[in-house]
């Protein structure tokens, strides 16, 4: 294999990621990020007929339900920021609905933790 056949073979994945994302950049993590929870818009029974193959595939992907941005990434062969990119294309489109991911919980109190232990340890022995 000459070299010019090794950088045509190598780019070509670059160059199909450029064509799937529209020449687009990554958004902003605020905007999209690996926990963010993403699914169809309930309107989705009819869909445009201009979306690509791979734009069908996450939308058919996000059909069943709410699922992260890893997740949905996790269930292509495609590189995170490709479907990262992708998502983001069809969330403005009005094809994808998100969520934000759910907060972090609170610690709890260890005095009160301590409370209830201490409780227990009294009423049952």
């Amino acid at each position: 294999m000459t070299s010019s056949e090794e950088f045509e073979l190598s780019d070509a994945g670059l160059v199909r990621a450029y064509v799937i994302t529209k020449g687009r950049g990554l958004p902003d993590d605020d905007q999209l990020s690996l926990i963010t929870l993403l699914t169809a818009a309930p309107e989705q029974g009819q869909r445009a007929p201009r979306l690509s193959p791979e734009e069908e595939r996450l939308l058919d992907i996000c059909s069943d339900g709410y699922l992260s941005v890893a997740e949905i990434a996790g269930h292509t062969r495609l590189p995170l920021g490709v479907v990262r990119i992708v998502l983001a294309g069809l969330t403005e489109g009005g094809h994808l609905v998100t969520r934000p991911p759910v907060p972090r919980a609170r610690k709890a109190d260890r005095a009160i933790l301590e409370e209830v232990l201490n409780g227990l340890y009294t009423k049952f022995g």
